[in-house]
């Protein structure tokens, strides 16, 4: 039997020379992106064309796609978000899917960590950019409500990072987290309840059609105006938008996003808000995190052509 033909699509994974060599060691016949950015459209299917299973990562991959690929015959994801792929289209073309979750959910909830420390003192950096010296501090962290919404992998690590900080934490999850929530002394909320009780509010649902545009206008106008909002899930749980004219307005007092409606994002008049707290889609690209990713990724393939 000839050695399977493996293609990987992640940048971050193909930068990594302990990840190459160790899917290497595995599979020789092994393919990588050498580009530094993701590959789209007929320049994916040529990549992918001629692979025995592929490790993907924020790839579209849809029943268009995999039309054209009809040798492959395995995925493995690299990451843990599933919107951007059709899995109905993959089980109709009998491809196997595997991904392992919860690798990169240290990250993710440092990098929130750090836009709740950075937007309550008020470390925006604008003022002092343009040569005004404003004095204005902000709050502590400490004391107050924060609001997470979605308690799964990345939620519940939160928690955890909050305890030093005695925050009064409120959760919303459609999955039933009271054991996970006692253990921590954090409290279950509606989703009105907690938008409108929270200091910073959170998010860390997953991407599908019941939380596209979970954020919007009249989500918006209930929070405090003192309140702030903080998104290192996926950019569409959020209308941008409605959350332009909200910051733009005061009627919330700032956020902070890893995550965009567009990515790259090129709304600059939106970016360059002073009372936004941006970075460019870093949650999950720790070194740690990617390590963590890669070697689950490595295994899930390891294991499909049971290899251990």
């Amino acid at each position: 039997m000839h050695a399977p033909r493996v293609v990987v699509t992640p940048p971050a994974f193909c930068k990594s020379s302990s990840l190459r060599t160790e899917l290497s060691k595995h599979f020789p016949n092994v393919v990588f992106n050498e580009k530094d950015s993701y590959l789209s459209g007929l320049e994916l299917v040529d990549f992918l064309k001629d692979a025995d299973a592929a490790m993907i990562g924020r790839d579209l991959i849809s029943a268009e796609l995999l039309r054209s690929l009809p040798k492959l015959k395995m995925i493995s994801k690299y990451g843990v978000g599933l919107d951007n792929v059709d899995q109905e289209a993959l089980s109709r073309a009998n491809i196997e899917f595997r991904v392992t979750f919860g690798t990169n959910k240290r990250s993710v909830a440092e990098l929130t960590l750090g836009f709740m420390i950075g937007l309550c003192p008020n470390m925006l950096s604008e003022n002092i950019k343009k040569g005004f010296w404003q004095r204005e501090g902000g709050q502590e962290l400490s004391g107050n409500t924060v609001g997470i919404i979605g308690c799964g992998n990345v939620g519940q690590e939160l928690v955890r990072l909050l305890q030093p900080f005695q925050c009064k934490v409120r959760v919303r999850d459609i999955a039933d987290r009271s054991e996970f929530c006692r253990q921590f002394g954090a409290i279950e909320l509606e989703f009105d309840e907690l938008i409108a009780e929270a200091d910073i509010v959170t998010l860390h649902v997953p991407l599908t059609e019941d939380t596209e545009n979970l954020i919007n206008k009249l989500v918006l106008a209930k929070m405090k105006p003192s309140a702030f909002l903080v998104n290192t899930c996926r950019g569409r749980v959020v209308h941008q938008e409605d959350l332009h004219q909200a910051l733009v307005s005061g009627e919330i007092a700032g956020a902070g996003l890893d995550v965009f409606w567009q990515e790259p994002p090129t709304d600059t008049d939106f970016l360059q808000l002073s009372n936004l707290m941006v970075t460019p889609h870093i949650g999950g690209n720790a070194k740690e995190a990617v390590e963590a990713m890669g070697k689950a990724a490595i295994q899930n393939l390891v294991e499909y052509y049971n290899l251990s």
